[in-house]
């Protein structure tokens, strides 16, 4: 099946905003390709006059965002979820009339089993692209009635285990903005920088060690995007009491600068003046238990060594990343750090610039686009089913 000219309606658990993941750049690539793409956002509290609204993306013609709130209370899916599901469907085909077509594709990233499969008759396919593991046993319920399971983990495929739908390992996409992006001069004042991006009021950041490795490097340029206040941010997050002591308390270091959240293309740019970067997260507390990152193609785009704790998915490709050995625990990780910026020049080499670099632009979002077409046109063709 060719993903052109087709009507797709993504379902996604985040609203279109500032920050993009996977589900927002494959609104994105799709609508690139003529195909007429329908970005759900998560259910609107207040923001909606109508029950439910279409508006063009401004980004491009093809791309819309729906916004849409539920005549109900949401209260009713976590205590009689069959009544929930049976006023949903009413909704769902308010959604259906509101697009005015018949949709081709419907693409759902949402964990919470919100949305069922079954109440879309008129889709001809549907794809499952669960990215994190969900947050109870509920959430696994969304895969019913999908023809395939694409995820990025080995381990998120063998939790849908018992559902006898054709599953595929897909890693994460890398956006056309990061590659080949503005060149900047390089910068000769021998001080090192280091990157990190993402949401940094997620619950899951080891920020005791984040804020050891910060504080025993003072003479490291540590650079912040993302959103680190809860207005900025369209991914979710906590703002509790232990979120803000560890953002004020990295607002206070001098070798700490934020930037808050940018647009790609400006991210991209940015991150070429980088000399490596850096991932922590507690495995514990990480709702993808340390198996793979979005950003982790960002960074490997750039060609500059990433210094983490540890990721499952790269665990036999150091030469794309230094990481800790251990799962759970990053006591180890403060001093890695200290040993690749010790040797920051060989581990930033020419031939692991050009491996990272090369890994990265293989995967591609329009790459993987050209893969999940191979997989809706014959299952039997990719060698990464599971």
């Amino acid at each position: 099946m060719k993903l052109t000219n087709k009507v797709i309606l993504i379902i996604s658990p985040q609203a279109w905003g500032n920050m993009y993941l996977a589900k927002h750049h494959y609104a994105m690539e799709l609508a690139k390709l003529g195909n007429e793409v329908y970005f759900m956002n998560p259910r609107e509290k207040q923001k909606t006059k109508n029950e439910v609204e279409i508006v063009n993306s401004n980004i491009l013609p093809s791309l819309f965002l729906i916004f849409h709130k539920i005549p109900f209370p949401y209260i009713i899916k976590f205590k009689w979820i069959g009544l929930f599901h049976f006023l949903i469907r009413f909704h769902i085909k308010k959604i259906e009339k509101k697009i005015g077509k018949k949709i081709d594709i419907v693409w759902n990233f949402d964990l919470g089993y919100s949305y069922p499969f079954k109440f879309f008759s008129s889709a001809t396919y549907k794809i499952f692209m669960p990215l994190d593991t969900p947050a109870n046993k509920v959430g696994f319920s969304s895969a019913k009635g999908a023809d395939i399971i694409i995820s990025v983990t080995k381990e998120i495929l063998e939790k849908y285990k018992k559902y006898d739908i054709p599953k595929y390992l897909l890693n994460h996409g890398l956006s056309s903005y990061f590659i080949n992006p503005v060149q900047l001069e390089n910068v000769k004042d021998n001080i090192i920088r280091i990157g990190l991006s993402g949401n940094w009021l997620r619950k899951d950041i080891d920020t005791k060690c984040l804020l050891q490795i910060v504080e025993e490097n003072p003479n490291v340029i540590f650079e912040f995007w993302g959103s680190y206040q809860q207005k900025q941010s369209n991914i979710g997050g906590g703002s509790d009491e232990e979120a803000k002591h560890f953002i004020n308390s990295l607002l206070s270091k001098k070798n700490v600068i934020f930037h808050g959240t940018v647009h790609p293309k400006e991210l991209a740019v940015a991150y070429q003046r980088m000399n490596g970067f850096l991932i922590c997260y507690d495995i514990l507390k990480d709702q993808s238990q340390g198996t793979n990152y979005h950003k982790i193609m960002e960074y490997l785009s750039t060609g500059k060594v990433i210094i983490s704790s540890n990721i499952t998915s790269y665990s036999n490709l150091p030469e794309l990343i230094s990481m800790t050995p251990e799962r759970n625990s990053n006591q180890n990780l403060p001093k890695l750090f200290k040993k690749i910026i010790s040797e920051i020049d060989h581990c930033n080499t020419e031939y692991l610039q050009k491996a990272r670099i090369n890994f990265a632009q293989a995967n591609s979002y329009s790459n993987n686009i050209k893969t999940i077409e191979n997989i809706l046109e014959d299952p039997k063709y990719v060698s990464n089913i599971f």
